[in-house]
């Protein structure tokens, strides 16, 4: 812990120039995006679903950082000597008070009441934004489930129209009928298939039963909710503590954000390469087609 707040303290003293008394707190701002930014590999991994483990590793790694945060803000002494941390404050209140104690000082609207009220709306907004967002994740899953397992049947069928014969003509050479319903039973099959896969490959289920629709609608509806237990958190932890509390859930919700948008654009730019690709190969088949008709009857 000594080697914590030997870091947090130089690093307050590097931005002491600028943010006098709050610079400590800036230095806990700073140490935790430098936390967050040794994990986004394995945040990136989770988001795309990589292993199991590395979807829990970012918030498991999390804990021990945290449990030093709230220790070297709560100690009154580290390594033998007085813990000069305690000392320092954002704006009006100590780094290392605690809500309880900022009522005690001057009431909910005092000078440390405030700084905590501040505090408190910060990760209320980020809370609600969180849970608005894992609400309409939620709601794209079961949408896209649902129209991945309408698009399954109509593959199937596709398929079956396309492997219907349509007869030969004298001579042996098939008939129009036969390539026209091959060619297009297969292609809207293959059409409906491709829909299919992608749903897979970006990572969303390719079909769902009804019970696992339902239990992801009311997973929806819980889960984003519990972005509100870190106000809980921060009212009974050191403010100090708190700061770390809003700045890597922001950096989180910030982080999806960014994760999900990257994988959009991914997912439009594939898809406007399949589009390409078949648009390229119906019209070469519509091009080879009336070489193939002539050749059939000059065999006549």
């Amino acid at each position: 812990m000594s080697a914590f707040t030997h870091l947090v303290a130089q690093l307050g003293r590097l931005l002491e120039p600028v943010l006098a008394q709050s610079a400590t707190a800036a230095a806990i701002v700073l140490f935790t995006v430098l936390v967050r930014l040794a994990l986004y590999p394995l945040s990136r991994a989770a988001f795309r679903g990589a292993t199991p483990l590395a979807t829990c590793l970012p918030m498991l790694l999390q804990l021990p950082v945290f449990f030093v945060m709230y220790q070297a803000f709560s100690a009154a002494e580290v390594g033998g000597a007085a813990n000069e941390l305690l000392g320092q404050r954002l704006f009006e209140a100590p780094l290392g008070a605690r809500w309880s104690g900022a009522l005690g000082e001057g009431g909910l609207l005092g000078a440390q009441g405030l700084v905590f009220l501040g505090l408190f709306a910060a990760i209320a907004a980020v809370a609600a934004w969180s849970a608005v967002r894992g609400r309409r994740a939620a709601a794209a899953i079961g949408s896209t489930a649902s129209a991945s397992a309408t698009a399954a049947p109509g593959a199937k069928a596709g398929a079956k129209a396309g492997a219907k014969p349509g007869g030969t003509r004298p001579g042996g050479t098939k008939a129009a009928g036969a390539k026209g319903g091959t060619g297009a039973g297969t292609k809207a099959g293959a059409r409906s298939a491709r829909s299919a896969r992608g749903a897979a490959g970006a990572g969303r289920p390719a079909e769902m039963t009804a019970e696992q629709q339902e239990l992801m609608r009311k997973l929806g509806g819980v889960l984003p909710l519990l972005s509100f237990g870190t106000l809980i958190t921060a009212a009974v932890v050191p403010l100090a503590a708190g700061l770390y509390l809003l700045t890597t859930t922001a950096w989180s919700v910030a982080e999806r954000v960014w994760l999900q948008h990257r994988k959009d654009r991914e997912d439009r730019a594939e898809r406007a390469a399949s589009a390409g690709a078949a648009g390229a190969s119906g019209a070469a088949g519509v091009v080879a087609e009336p070489r193939t008709r002539g050749g059939a009857r000059s065999t006549l």
